[in-house]
């Protein structure tokens, strides 16, 4: 098995667990560290004693010198499309950080590219390798609940993060809530055709310099509604930061705190005021073959990036199928700003 050589751009406090993760699989070596404050390069590769790397501020001339096969984008939002560029223009496969890009013209020009130069581009999705967002998801899909109607998802947590987060425009739909909006994709299986309604504001007493809470209702496919409420700035009674979950069913209904508790309630018979229910099969809370090594995050998803590009095969998170994720965040926040229903087509 040959080598595979990672270079790591953004030397920030994420990056800690990508190359702690990306060091302990089996051929690969981390070759370069680049940060536009080199210190931070230098702290990184000290810190894992991989006193060969190569530092710097510059990508190109750190992929010049290292001859890499993989870049770890883990920079700010802003950063990500000429990242991308240049890993992809110097053969590299990329994973990166989520969003895609900052704006969907600059994420479809990085994901045609990745196409051109039969490279993959992946993004950091680590929501969806979660053990019980696999068990909600099984459960959704096995059918028991029939046809979906509604989904509402709700988030509250006051996140005092500092740093570049509380100068960010539209900080809670770019930064999480691209999280949850593809964590509904993936739970239904569905695809998004329009942002029915969405506002974004920012509470009085809010720490953070623009909108930073936002309530966005979703046409999807089969006339599946999906409706997201959530602040960055809500104190007490945090959700977890997979959100509250409700999925409804035109035969029964499931509920998710986040955390590890997931409930469902099955039609048994119909008629009368109520109609009688059941918990349902219990199938679901069995994890498939395909889930069992796609439960620990980062470091999941990492392995299975790794891996595919090995053999050849596409992760579940790559740029053509993120991109109908990120369409949502933008969606979203032009249906804020012009206070009208936006198609969102196929991202």
């Amino acid at each position: 098995m040959d080598t595979l050589k990672i270079v790591v751009a953004g030397c920030g406090g994420m990056s800690e667990t990508w190359i702690k993760t990306a060091l302990g699989l089996p051929n690969v070596q981390v070759v370069g560290f680049v940060d536009v404050i080199e210190a931070a390069a230098q702290k990184r590769r000290d810190q894992f004693n991989l006193n060969d790397a190569i530092t710097g501020t510059a990508l190109d001339a750190v992929l010049d010198r290292t001859q890499a096969d993989i870049v770890f984008d883990i920079t700010i939002p802003e950063a990500h499309y000429p990242i991308t560029k240049a890993a992809l223009a110097h053969g590299c496969h990329v994973l990166g950080e989520k969003p895609l890009a900052n704006s969907l013209a600059e994420a479809r020009e990085l994901v045609q590219a990745a196409q051109e130069a039969g490279r993959i581009f992946a993004v950091m999705q680590n929501r969806r390798h979660h053990p019980h967002i696999r068990r909600l998801r099984r459960l959704v899909r096995g059918g028991q609940l029939g046809p979906l109607t509604t989904v509402n998802i709700d988030f509250y947590i006051g996140a005092h993060f500092g740093g570049f987060r509380d100068r960010m425009q539209h900080v809670l739909l770019l930064d999480m809530a691209i999280h949850t909006f593809d964590q509904a994709r993936f739970i239904t299986g569905l695809n998004p055709v329009a942002v029915d309604y969405a506002r974004e504001w920012n509470p009085a007493g809010s720490w953070y310099d623009h909108d930073a809470s936002a309530m966005v209702v979703f046409e999807f496919q089969n006339g599946l509604i999906v409706n997201y409420r959530g602040s960055w700035c809500a104190e007490g009674l945090r959700t977890s930061w997979e959100s509250d979950w409700r999925v409804v069913g035109q035969q029964g209904s499931a509920k998710w705190d986040g955390n590890d508790q997931i409930e469902a309630e099955i039609v048994t018979q119909a008629g009368g005021f109520h109609s009688e229910v059941g918990a349902g099969s219990a199938d679901w809370d069995l994890p498939d073959a395909g889930d069992e090594s796609k439960t620990e995050g980062h470091a999941s998803l990492i392995a299975d990036f790794v891996d595919c590009v090995r053999t050849g095969r596409q992760p579940e998170t790559t740029g053509e199928d993120n991109i109908k994720s990120l369409a949502m965040v933008f969606g979203a926040i032009e249906s804020a700003g012009a206070g009208r229903r936006v198609e969102l087509g196929d991202g």
